[in-house]
Order: C-alpha cells, then sequence, then structure tokens
C-alpha cells in the first residue's frame, strides 16, 4: 500500500488539486472494523453490524460498524470495488482530514496528496482563483460535522458503559455448515435494558439515546449477511 502523504491544505500549494468523488479502497479492503457515529447509526443499521470495542490501555469503547470477521477482511470490496450500498462517514472523509492545533482550539485541514483519488487532472476543484470552491467548503463541514458526531458518540457510549449496559459477547456464525466465534466485542446488553428503572429508561429517551439503541440491536441479524458473503466468496 502506499505510504500517505499528508500534508496541511494551501490555496496556493493546492490551488490546481482536485478531488475524485469515491472512496479509498485500497485502504479500506484491509479493514474489518471501522468507526461509526450514532447519527448515522440507522444507515449502518441497513447494511452491517455494528459492535463495540474496547481499548485496553483507557478502558474506553467505541462504536464500529463490521465489515470482516475477522481482522484484514473486508467482505464488502471486491474487484477494486465498494460493494455496500452506503459508506460510513469515517470512510468518506478520506483523502482529507481536520487536524487539531495543539496550542489553539482550532482544526487545521490537511490532504492525503499520495491518494489515488487526488490530482490535477479529474475530479472536484478544491480552489478557484485562490478561493475555496463550494466543494471544499461542502467538504469541510462535513469533517466539522463528523467531529462534533464523534464527540456526542463518545458521551452515548460512556453513558452505555457506566449503565452497565455494554456486554462482552462472543458472536457464533455458521459459515458452510461450520461454526465460527467472533471474540472481543461488545453488545447491548437487551436484557439489562429492559430492566431499566422508568427513570433510567426516561433519561434515555431524554437524551435521545433510544434511536440510536434500537439501531445498534437491529444491527446484529446483519451478522448472518456477514456470514454468507464470506461463504459466497470462499
Amino acid at each position: 500500500m502506499a505510504e500517505q502523504q499528508v500534508q496541511p491544505l494551501h490555496n496556493e500549494k493546492h490551488a490546481n488539486t482536485k478531488i475524485q468523488n469515491g472512496i479509498n479502497v485500497e485502504f479500506l479492503k484491509t479493514q474489518h472494523l471501522v468507526p461509526v457515529v450514532a447519527h448515522e447509526f440507522a444507515r449502518v443499521a441497513n447494511e452491517f453490524p455494528m459492535s463495540f470495542v474496547k481499548n485496553n490501555e483507557t478502558g474506553q469503547f467505541q462504536a464500529v460498524a463490521m465489515f470482516g470477521l475477522e481482522p484484514g477482511e473486508n467482505l464488502f470490496v471486491q474487484d477494486g470495488k465498494w460493494t455496500a450500498a452506503f459508506a460510513p462517514m469515517a470512510t468518506t472523509r478520506y483523502p482529507l482530514g481536520l487536524v487539531k492545533h495543539p496550542q489553539e482550539d482550532q482544526y487545521g485541514i490537511v490532504i492525503d496528496e499520495a491518494s489515488p483519488l487526488v490530482g490535477e487532472t479529474e475530479g472536484n476543484a478544491l480552489f478557484e482563483n485562490g478561493e475555496e470552491t463550494d466543494y471544499l467548503k461542502r467538504r469541510k463541514e462535513a469533517l466539522v460535522s463528523f467531529i462534533e458526531f464523534s464527540h456526542v458518540t463518545e458521551a452515548f457510549t460512556k453513558y452505555l458503559a457506566d449503565k452497565e449496559l455494554l456486554v462482552a459477547q462472543t458472536l457464533t456464525v455458521d459459515i458452510k455448515g461450520e461454526k465460527k466465534d467472533i471474540n472481543g466485542i461488545y453488545l447491548i446488553d437487551e436484557k439489562k435494558l429492559n430492566e431499566l428503572s422508568d427513570e433510567d429508561f426516561l433519561e434515555l429517551r431524554k437524551r435521545g439515546y433510544l434511536a440510536p439503541i434500537f439501531s445498534f440491536l437491529t444491527s446484529t441479524h446483519q451478522v448472518a449477511r456477514l456470514a454468507r458473503l464470506k461463504a459466497q466468496q470462499a
């Protein structure tokens, strides 16, 4: 895989730079888990199973969409193409990113110049006469939204963890008659959810957490889809 060449975006240096539409399949084809934000859970649930993974160093949980059943496997990339009907925000940001300036509470935009989506001949221009194009403005807004959505999702996830609603699970899938266990993932404990006091349940509703919780629970059925895809590709 080509090395990334991440540089701050500059209207002079990148005066003629264009970005093609699409996602970085080259990078994605080895990703089996990708972070998702609560705002897109409903759409994610239509395509992928979701789970939470725990960072063993910090103890923090992160919501992820599962693209494969084992590390390095993405069942939604075939023949160099993305086959799902939807791609989570974390994947559509590329080749742009936001970097926080260490001293101030501001973000700067960076671009991966080595990306196959970046060039000077094809795609959407970023600058015109030194000014940002509408395309770049929209991309910037999406990057900022993603950061905001990520903070909301962190708070949501922490709340679930504090209420002990996340439970370590082993998912068992059937691939061509062979049982396979997937470990190291956490799901929302439906039993505990149903046993919450009226007060706690009302709190979930007030915070707007019920919709993402139900989307998350629905998404688990998509594990069977991954198993089917894996069996087909085998």
